[in-house]
């Protein structure tokens, strides 16, 4: 039993060796198994942590800054301290010579200007001038600005005052003419280009509109500043004759040269400079008398810079007038034994701007194309002159039966007859020897049957109207005065067909308006419309149409009454091959005058021949 059980521990001691010596494999194994397993899940984790996100971005929070309080600086400047001189580089250009541009010779226009336009020669288009200078420029014109003492450079109205208008001009001359002395005053984004000085006594308000400010800018404290170049193609030496109401001074080369503004203003404005002539203040030249000026010689072809100011005060009239007398030309004596000169211009003049100062200068006070162009090139090369056209007399519908014409009835036979009339569905026609002949329409050819229908045209009421409303200005604080009579004219035309019968073809229908000079003896195309229509039942045969605006104003300079009024009318209804059918006016002569007017520009006089003529003249109540 012992024996037994000493066997049974030996071998259970054995059996247990054995499975020590077996149990680090399995550890291992078991070790192993998990370590990978934990490695697979460690990578799992790993890959899932470690996934990035797409990055957002995120704007930081807005950070109240401190404000800081700005300090002028101060700097202490000496007064016994000068800039230093500067030197000035001056190059010499040589200016190119023009010879292809030809300008209208003007030295026979004081014929023209007495008896007729038919002296005049013609210059480019270049839009509808102002006495204050025309939109375009040509090249060698001064530039106008327009300043209102009124106003800020905002366009708000401040405080305003004569002595501080007078003040700032006075700076502004004495400081080399330089804009930023006006900066703080309002200036028009519009500029004109003149080429002359020659503003004859009209009303104030007429410089804002000139410059595009009507509704903005009353008459008055305003100025306007000219710059450009002051040349001549030869030597020549010459000084100005102006005056101006209230302001006008000429700078030739930042020097004043004229101050020729209105007594006690010129002392104000200018004071550094005196005339010496003895000429001066003895002749009326508009509403004043007239200052001579520094004499100037230029050198050919050598540019000086040239300034004007001129400027109104009180408002009601303004003027100003820049004359030339040459040195060594007698000129003819004027009504008031004066030197009659010519204006000071740098273009010759066209038609229309002769037009625009002959309407309001006081006749023999200046010579508007007798004196030099102030340019560096020829101006006397010759062109085509203005002459009227030529128009043909009227054709009217009515005289379509006085002709002979060779009919085309059937089989191609022709017979030569007049028209008569269509009765019954047939066509009476009536032949060389007298006797009528009845051929039925329906036998005509198409040309036939058109003929005769043309040859009975409707009959219409014609009915011309004008709507007008008036336009008040406020009156000048600094002046009492009669304020202008401004009407604002529509007219319009309107036709109703009061014959029977059917008319089946297009019409053209014309009005021309037309207005009197209050003070003159001729006549002004204001307005002229064309329109066309068929009468039909749709449109119950009648047919209106209207014009533009067309401003007209009456005012009284000092004493004389000046201005246009509604004069009246032409209609005139025309076929398609330009026979009369049919009109209505109120002056028979208008319609003689018909191919006149149609070729007439408008705003442009007229007398009962149709032949165009200057405005008529203000009186002088001066001398």
């Amino acid at each position: 039993m012992v024996a037994n059980l000493g066997d049974w521990m030996r071998k259970r001691g054995e059996k247990k060796q054995k499975v020590t010596k077996g149990m680090p494999s399995a550890v291992l194994l078991s070790i192993v198994i998990h370590a990978a397993l934990f490695l697979l899940a460690g990578m799992l984790v790993v890959f899932t942590v470690v996934k990035k996100e797409e990055k957002r971005f995120e704007p930081p929070k807005a950070v109240e800054r401190p404000k800081m309080k700005l300090k002028k600086p101060k700097v202490r400047v000496k007064k016994t301290s000068k800039p230093k001189p500067t030197q000035r580089i001056v190059t010499k250009m040589n200016r190119a010579s023009m010879p292809d541009i030809q300008l209208p010779e003007m030295s026979d226009m004081g014929e023209g200007l007495e008896g007729g336009l038919t002296g005049f020669d013609m210059m480019p288009d270049l839009g509808e001038p102002t006495l204050f200078g025309a939109s375009q420029s040509i090249g060698n014109d001064f530039v106008g600005t327009f300043y209102d003492f009124k106003r800020d450079r905002s366009g708000r109205n401040i405080p305003y005052s004569i002595e501080k208008y007078s003040q700032d001009l006075k700076e502004f001359v004495r400081n080399g003419w330089q804009p930023s002395r006006l900066s703080r005053y309002y200036r028009s984004p519009n500029n004109l280009y003149a080429t002359t000085f020659m503003i004859p006594p009209v009303l104030s308000l007429i410089a804002p509109e000139a410059f595009g400010e009507p509704d903005t800018t009353d008459g008055w404290l305003w100025a306007i500043h000219y710059t450009g170049e002051l040349v001549h193609k030869d030597a020549i030496t010459f000084r100005f004759w102006g005056f101006g109401d209230d302001v006008m001074v000429v700078g030739v080369d930042n020097k004043v040269v004229l101050n020729a503004c209105w007594p006690g203003r010129d002392q104000i404005i200018a004071p550094q400079w005196r005339t010496s002539s003895p000429d001066s203040y003895k002749y009326w030249l508009g509403n004043n008398l007239s200052v001579v000026g520094d004499w100037i010689t230029l050198e050919p072809g050598v540019p000086l810079k040239m300034d004007v100011l001129i400027g109104e005060v009180p408002g009601g009239v303004f003027c100003s007038q820049l004359l030339v007398e040459v040195k060594g030309v007698e000129y003819e004596n004027n009504r008031q034994n004066g030197p009659l000169l010519p204006i000071f211009t740098t273009a010759a003049p066209t038609l229309d701007l002769i037009e625009t100062i002959h309407a309001d200068l006081v006749p023999g006070e200046a010579s508007i194309t007798n004196g030099p162009v102030f340019c560096d090139y020829d101006t006397s090369g010759k062109v085509a002159r203005w002459e009227p056209e030529k128009a043909d007399p009227p054709v009217f519908a009515g005289s379509i039966k006085e002709e002979m014409r060779a009919w085309i009835g059937e089989g191609g036979k022709t017979l030569e007859a007049k028209f008569v009339a269509v009765i019954g569905g047939k066509t009476v026609l009536t032949d060389q020897d007298g006797r009528q002949r009845k051929v039925p329409l329906a036998l005509l050819s198409d040309k036939d049957r058109l003929y005769v229908e043309l040859a009975q045209p409707p009959k219409f009421n014609i009915d011309f109207s004008k709507q007008s409303s008036q336009r008040l200005f406020e009156d000048s604080p600094l002046i009492r005065w009669a304020p202008p009579k401004h009407i604002d004219y529509v007219f319009s035309a309107k036709l109703k067909q009061t014959s029977a019968g059917e008319y089946n073809h297009e019409l053209k229908v014309e009005f021309f308006a037309i207005g009197e000079e209050i003070d003159g003896d001729n006549y002004i195309l204001l307005d002229q419309q064309e329109s066309r229509f068929t009468p039909t039942k749709e449109n119950g045969r009648s047919h209106g149409f209207s014009g533009n605006t067309v401003p007209m104003r009456e005012s009284t300079v000092y004493i004389h009454r000046r201005g246009q009024k509604y004069g009246g009318y032409l209609v005139v209804v025309t076929d398609e091959r330009g026979r009369i059918i049919d009109h209505g006016t109120s002056h028979k002569w208008l319609l003689d005058i018909l191919g006149e007017l149609r070729t007439l520009p408008l705003g442009k006089h007229f007398d009962k021949t149709g032949a165009r003529v200057l405005p008529p003249c203000p009186k002088s109540t001066f001398y």
